[in-house]
């Protein structure tokens, strides 16, 4: 039976609230990029820590990258989800309202809910990078453009994706909070919040 742990939105403040100054000292970000949809309210609740007196906020934009399934279950209630083989694309960054050749040279903020197996972050990386690189030999830059990434929760098992080694070994990836191989329940997935919030107080501290 899969181990659930129920996340509440008062926690996902204060992982937010705890990681701010790191991420504002040593990732110093120009733009986020959250990835949807568990990547949106870690993002906005970041942003207000990262607000610093008479400087304007950090931008935030959007990708949608699925790569969970449901699996059947005996209780429909309580349906169990699986990390998929497939990364699908189901939202990108508008270049209409967003040119690429605005995030060159640029420190970039990859805003995530928890990586699990690592396959969505290796793809949002890859394909980021490719579309920075190819916008900067559009304009002749040779500005180098960083990713940096935040995640609420990173599951403590063997990964199926990889990140760059230079994001790895600068440091440039920082999760609030490592945690076994469980099902994490966020707040923003219960179509019953009262009942959500019942099982957290209930359980075990992680």
């Amino acid at each position: 039976m899969v181990e659930k742990v129920y996340v509440t939105y008062n926690e996902v403040h204060k992982l937010c609230q705890a990681s701010a100054d790191r991420i504002l000292n040593d990732f110093k970000p120009n733009l986020m990029i959250a990835i949807g949809g568990g990547g949106y309210v870690p993002a906005r609740i970041l942003r207000s820590f990262l607000k610093r007196p008479s400087a304007p906020n950090i931008p935030i934009q959007a990708i949608g990258l699925s790569l969970y399934e449901q699996l059947p279950s005996s209780n429909p209630s309580n349906p169990v989800e699986t990390p998929g083989t497939k990364v699908t694309r189901t939202q990108w960054l508008d270049f209409s309202s967003l040119e690429m050749a605005n995030l060159v040279g640029k420190n970039i903020l990859i805003v995530d809910e928890v990586d699990d197996t690592r396959t969505t972050l290796e793809y949002a990386v890859r394909e980021l990078q490719k579309d920075v690189e190819a916008a900067a030999q559009q304009v002749g830059s040779n500005q180098s453009t960083h990713f940096s990434i935040f995640v609420l929760h990173n599951k403590e098992k063997a990964k199926k994706g990889h990140l760059p080694q230079a994001m790895m070994d600068e440091g440039r990836y920082l999760a609030a909070r490592t945690v076994s191989d469980v099902w994490i329940c966020y707040p923003w997935e219960a179509t019953d919040i009262d009942e959500h919030d019942k099982l957290a107080a209930s359980q075990a501290k992680y």
